[in-house]
């Protein structure tokens, strides 16, 4: 739909929807900050196509049903122009039944997942499993020498289909997994299952538990001396606003794999994570993990494209967005990987040393490698 003479004149709203309040704040006030930021500095180069870019920002409380109410608010009262959010792969669906299914409205989505996500209506600016999986599982076992691993996890899309390309890479480097359960996202006891853990004799635990069940678990983990026993831990998602949710030496060896970690020595990220810091001081801090990074990025991409575009047209921008790179970004380069609506990304993997990220390993630019996204002609 092209814009009238009107629109052309209207401030270009940017809906954000972040989770402020209930057990991911912490990470929900930093997406916020990054938006707030990102807006703010597109506004003092003059905006967007000669207009002024708002940010309608709303907490989604950790809350899918809250999630999908304020998307519905963003596109049917607020009319924004594009639509950011969401951390858990649940709350994505919760956005895109309002967004893109009913409000066909750009959804970009800024968190790493489990892939696999394809509509026309929507991009994913942090990781897959090709990028994160694919590389570190090969890598750990290569390096630690382990073969068995455990899975305990949250009951929900992203832990299931992740633990799958888990199975497939474990099995494929001879490994196996000795244990796989998984529980509601609020269940916090879990002596049962560090016992379980404990009997299986695995040499590995693949964690997907978040918030709340998260801290309670690694500090069951840690007293059952899972670690001092040389075992190790990996969870891909784990950055450093997880790490002050639980005391260091819980999670002391812990390795991750993700496209941004504070200690990147990419130059741009170390300017941006100062940029950060001194705006917004506090505990709720720039990662990737948490979003931050691809929420960065996913704004940039999205400016760069309105502005190859010319306008706000949709299928324009879309067209534009799918060829979209940006030479700054945290972590490094990041550009759409062409017909896939996902980014090829420069990644690492890092362990956890005394309550810190050190990289161990820098894997350069990887691609998605999902599938191609079918085009069919947008409406509205």
């Amino acid at each position: 739909m092209a814009e009238s003479t009107q629109d052309a004149v209207a401030p270009i709203k940017v809906g954000v929807i972040a989770d402020q309040t209930g057990p991911l704040s912490f990470v929900g006030l930093a997406n916020a900050n990054v938006a707030r930021m990102v807006i703010d500095e597109l506004n003092a180069d003059g905006g967007l196509l000669g207009r002024p870019v708002v940010l309608v920002l709303e907490d989604s409380a950790t809350d899918d049903a809250v999630a999908a109410a304020k998307a519905a608010k963003l596109v049917g009262r607020d009319q924004v122009d594009v639509v950011f959010g969401g951390i858990y792969s649940s709350t994505r669906q919760a956005i895109k039944g309002p967004v893109v299914v009913e409000g066909e409205t750009l959804y970009i989505y800024p968190e790493q997942y489990e892939g696999q996500e394809s509509d026309p209506l929507i991009f994913c600016t942090g990781p897959v499993p090709a990028q994160q999986v694919d590389p570190l599982i090969p890598w750990l076992m290569r390096e630690t020498g382990a073969k068995t691993f455990y899975l305990p996890s949250a009951d929900y899309i992203w832990p299931h289909v992740l633990n799958g390309r888990v199975k497939e890479v474990v099995a494929a480097n001879g490994g196996s997994i000795v244990g796989e359960e998984y529980f509601p996202l609020d269940h916090t006891d879990y002596r049962e299952t560090v016992e379980k853990i404990t009997a299986s004799g695995a040499d590995a635990v693949f964690n997907t538990i978040v918030p709340p069940g998260l801290t309670p678990f690694f500090a069951e983990l840690y007293e059952s001396g899972f670690t001092r026993r040389g075992g190790q831990l990996v969870c891909t998602y784990f950055d450093e606003n997880f790490l002050n949710m639980v005391p260091a030496v819980h999670v002391e060896g812990l390795y991750g794999c993700l496209d941004y970690y504070q200690a990147v020595p990419d130059p741009f990220s170390r300017q941006l994570l100062e940029q950060y810091d001194t705006l917004y001081p506090g505990d709720a801090k720039f990662t990737g993990g948490s979003a931050c990074s691809g929420l960065y990025r996913g704004l940039r991409l999205w400016a760069a494209a309105v502005t190859e575009a010319g306008s706000l047209t949709q299928e324009d921008v879309i067209a534009a967005l799918d060829h979209a790179r940006i030479d700054e970004s945290p972590g490094g380069p990041a550009a759409m990987a062409p017909g896939q609506h996902h980014l090829r990304l420069n990644m690492y993997i890092a362990q956890a040393r005394s309550g810190r990220f050190e990289i161990v390993e820098d894997l350069g630019a990887i691609d998605p490698q999902e599938g191609l996204v079918k085009t069919p002609a947008l409406t509205g």
